[in-house]
């Protein structure tokens, strides 16, 4: 164990529902526990500001934001230590954790860890999308979760997934003008996720939800297109319009304010820095950290649960955390063998049950290739260095072979978001190049620090 830095029983980072859990659960068997986040207060993405949230904001939200409550209710009764505003930039396999605080650079040690990180927007490399006027639906909503801002001019929200239609409903109900909502979900698509209905009736709550969600924004007469492609933003200082491709025309709808959303995928930056297997999954398109069925990764006291194990849902996130609150408290032998056997199945099917669903919704809501593979060699795809499409494609002509390769070519991934936002679209852009699966390309080496520090917050470690 490290010197001079406090130890814990666990320690977890992220305090949405699967970090949360994880430490109610930890704490009901006496364990002591350390929550950090890089949020000042808990709630995750997904109940960001819950607790200070008004009833108007709630009711805007849904009742899905509103259970939030209850689980930070919990949290905060527990007895667990929070730690908010803490940046984690280093996480060492010997289970000490490395935070910015207020200006300063802090450790901390786990007996364990639990990786509960998230899940972050997939990249949406089309031309245009670093306009100003441009940004995420996901980043959107949570502008009014924390503050109630919405835009105060017609928005179009642009893309598929769930999100979209929820982040629509939400902003009519809010009172925010929609010019249009533009989605890619077409015949096919339902023809595809078809073989996975039966899952999907088994979330018949959820798939009711959604059939609400489109009739409140039916019924408000917003003008919609389904099974659209090939989009992009035009303007020459800041976005004007949207274009795209629907029914085999060309279309146009004039906007300076542009919602994209295709999804979201695991925020897997931790897991690759402790040099955790993954594996590419071809129904998420993403990265999947190898874990076993209660999230460690190999032998080594760390667990990972919630979306950033795979992308499952705010329900199924916080059976995970559960579930692996209690693997550490039998690894700790705070438990019994027997108390675990009798805990560990109702969780596991808990699990099961949240994430029937999944398969459909992966399915029926898949970003098409051309939205994720740029075939315009000007559309840039690392923002933080400038790197386009057509520059990586030529790292590839003359021998790049991955991502980490990209970095010596021209800086790609070295900015400061540290190939977040541009990894799995370098990733694809290579194998397709490449003409071999994504798992053959791999994934940039993540190296510490994992967030941006400056020399005086790292001297400031005592």
């Amino acid at each position: 164990m490290a010197t001079g830095v406090e130890l814990f029983d666990l320690v977890v980072i992220g305090a949405g529902p699967a970090g949360l859990s994880a430490a109610i659960e930890a704490r009901c068997f006496g364990l002591s526990v350390a929550v950090l986040d890089e949020q000042r207060r808990v709630g995750g993405q997904i109940y960001r500001a819950i607790e200070e949230s008004s009833p108007r904001r709630r009711e805007v939200l849904g009742p899905d934001y509103a259970a939030g409550a209850k689980l930070a209710q919990d949290f905060a009764a527990c007895g667990a230590v929070h730690v908010g505003g803490a940046a984690v930039w280093n996480v060492a396999k010997d289970k000490t954790v490395s935070y910015l605080l207020d200006g300063g650079s802090r450790k901390i040690q786990g007996r364990s860890l639990v990786l509960a990180s998230g899940a972050m927007e997939r990249p949406f490399p089309v031309p245009g999308w670093t306009l100003p006027g441009v940004m995420g639906a996901g980043a959107a909503q949570i502008l009014y979760k924390s503050s109630g801002a919405v835009p105060t001019e017609p928005v179009v929200l642009a893309g598929c997934g769930p999100l979209l239609f929820l982040l629509a409903q939400q902003y009519l109900d809010a009172g925010v003008k929609i010019k249009a909502l533009i989605h890619t979900t077409g015949t096919g698509d339902y023809l595809r996720a078809a073989s996975h209905v039966l899952g999907a009736l088994c979330g018949w709550k959820d798939l009711s939800k959604g059939s609400r969600m489109l009739k409140k924004i039916r019924s408000h007469g917003v003008q919609t297109f389904a099974g659209a492609s090939a989009f992009a933003i035009e303007g020459a200082e800041k976005a004007e319009a949207i274009t795209f491709t629907h029914d085999g025309q060309r279309k146009r709808v004039q906007a300076s304010l542009v919602l994209l959303h295709q999804g979201v995928v695991p925020n897997t930056q931790l897991s690759w820095s402790l040099r955790a297997e993954h594996r590419w999954d071809e129904q998420q398109l993403c990265w999947i950290p190898v874990t076993d069925a209660c999230g460690q990764i190999e032998e080594t006291g760390i667990y990972i649960a919630g979306d950033s194990r795979g992308i499952v849902g705010a329900k199924a996130s916080a059976s995970q955390g559960r579930l692996a609150g209690l693997a550490i408290a039998h690894q700790l032998q705070a438990i019994s063998p027997e108390k675990f056997k009798a805990h560990e199945p109702a969780i596991l099917e808990e699990i099961r049950a949240h994430t029937q669903i999944r398969p459909f919704l992966d399915t029926l809501y898949r970003p098409q290739d051309a939205h994720r593979i740029p075939a315009d060699d000007e559309v840039t795809v690392c923002r933080c260095e400038e790197v386009k499409a057509g520059q990586i494609k030529k790292y590839v002509e003359v021998g790049c072979l991955g991502p980490n390769q990209t970095k010596a070519f021209g800086r790609c991934g070295m900015g400061p978001c540290q190939g977040r936002l541009c990894g799995l679209t370098v990733t694809e852009i290579i194998a397709s190049e490449r003409k071999v699966s994504p798992q053959e390309v791999g994934y940039y080496r993540i190296r510490p620090p994992i967030k941006p520090i400056t020399l005086g917050e790292l001297a400031s470690f005592e």
